[in-house]
């Protein structure tokens, strides 16, 4: 389990004599932030020194810029992002708030106050990491350590330079393929199953009502693939993001059609890992126009396979 440790201020911090020092924000862990990790953790084992990351619990932007809800919003949990730093090597991390407090030190006290005291041997980050608020960038940290410092260039696909702004708009439009893509594993989103009105039943696709566990984006609108793990068991399913205008529907709902899976889970809390966009929300004219395209819509989604 990685060792998660809030930082109220330095005395917080403790740390064996030598660390491989992470730094950086990691909204996602996406292919770009395991480059980081991987760096890292091949560093630290030339003297089997310990990978840490010092990061933030939300946003540096919600202390720098005007305050709007989706400020709030993750592109994973907490604690997925916790378990993927763990599989990528990362043995503790520590938790700043980014208040204005904090956010009015300048690259020298951030490095004296907070850096020093995780014993760095080596400093990992990467190539547009800035810090302070003289806005110092990552080649300017050569002025402040002596040690090794490791700056990792940009991670880049067909499209351009990987990026937690990419995904972020990716599953906005809905594009959760992509964003599985940017990722390098399928959006995870945690719901707790609740009761809806049970109408997905009367027509022969039962749904389990989910409300979002945590602060995290959703998909656009939409009929999507998705694999859900139960109870430490996965299925293939297929979920719906939207307003249910077939039946005049006006609240947003999120839902999911598990296949071959027919248990009561009411309270219980599941993982949707969204694997493609099905199509949008549309609304038929009857019942069985409905039916007829979930059929179909189940069709695709039981024969759904990653390309990549």
């Amino acid at each position: 389990m990685i060792t998660t440790v809030p930082i109220k201020n330095a005395k917080d911090i403790a740390v064996p004599d030598k660390t491989v020092l992470v730094l950086g924000y990691f909204d996602g862990i996406h292919k770009g932030h395991q480059k980081l990790f991987e760096v890292a953790s091949k560093a630290s084992m030339k003297d089997y020194i310990p990978v840490v990351v010092m990061t933030f619990t939300e946003s540096p932007k919600l202390a720098l810029q005007p305050y709007n809800p989706e400020l709030m919003l993750h592109i994973v949990s907490h604690e997925e992002r916790e378990h993927k730093m763990k599989w990528h090597g990362v043995e503790a991390l520590f938790l700043l708030d980014f208040s204005s407090k904090f956010a009015s030190l300048t690259g020298q006290e951030f490095f004296d106050t907070y850096v020093r005291a995780l014993k760095p041997a080596i400093i990992v980050a990467g190539f547009d990491y800035t810090f302070g608020s003289d806005k110092k960038t990552a080649d300017d940290l050569k002025d402040y350590f002596d040690g090794e410092i490791i700056i990792v260039p940009p991670v880049e696909d067909e499209k351009g330079k990987i990026s937690s702004t990419r995904i972020r708009q990716a599953i906005l439009d809905g594009d959760v393929r992509e964003a599985g893509h940017l990722l390098g594993t399928p959006l995870p989103s945690r719901g707790m199953v609740v009761h809806g009105n049970a109408r997905g039943r009367t027509i022969g696709y039962p749904t389990a009502n989910l409300v979002l566990r945590d602060r995290t984006y959703m998909p656009a609108d939409g009929v999507y693939v998705v694999d859900v793990e139960v109870q430490r068991k996965r299925y293939r399913g297929m979920a719906s993001v939207g307003k249910n205008v077939t039946f005049d529907g006006e609240e947003p709902r999120f839902e999911v059609n598990i296949f071959d899976f027919s248990d009561d889970i009411y309270g219980e809390t599941v993982i949707v890992y969204w694997l493609d966009r099905v199509r949008e929300m549309v609304k038929f004219d009857s019942v069985e126009e409905l039916v007829d395209q979930l059929q179909k819509d189940e069709g695709i989604a039981r024969n759904w396979k990653d390309a990549e």
